[in-house]
């Protein structure tokens, strides 16, 4: 649904003001819905206020400033601990995703390699028959036969 431009707004409320109507005759003259009216005169008598208020809509985070920057001195102190560890330290409600995706926003990477030396690779075996060997397939399956009402027989 589309938001109601200012201006309507501002006619629907003088209308209202100059008891043209009742809040249902209000909304009928101008299409919209009486709940509508209703939420632009509590709107105006809470904030003072009648534009829209889009940023105060949707899911508000749980993870806040204070809790990243708590999650930012556990990780200087102990580098190593994992998504589950410092959800518990810090006592988050959230799921481990939610961790994850701030520790990135701070840009933040978990530590992939250990302190000891990568393993080199070493060079892998062809087997015994090395390469260019007969390309003829062995195959482990059973011969099967179709010559039975039933089904397939074993030959």
């Amino acid at each position: 649904m589309k938001t109601l431009s200012l201006d309507l707004r501002e006619r629907i409320l003088a209308a209202y003001d100059q008891q043209e109507g009742t809040r249902d005759a209000v909304a009928r003259r101008f299409k919209v819905s009486l709940g509508m009216v209703k939420k632009l005169l509590q709107q105006r008598r809470r904030t003072g206020h009648i534009g829209p208020r889009h940023h105060y809509s949707g899911r508000k985070p749980q993870i806040l400033a204070s809790h990243r920057s708590h999650l930012q001195r556990l990780l200087d102190k102990k580098p190593d601990l994992t998504l589950q560890e410092l959800r518990a330290a810090t006592g988050l409600a959230c799921s481990l995703p939610a961790i994850h995706y701030v520790l990135q926003k701070l840009e933040l990477t978990y530590k992939k390699r250990h302190c000891t030396p990568a393993s080199k690779p070493a060079p892998t075996s062809h087997g015994p028959a090395g390469r260019g060997a007969d390309s003829r397939l062995v195959s482990t399956r059973p011969a099967w036969s179709s010559s039975t009402k039933r089904g397939r027989k074993r030959i």
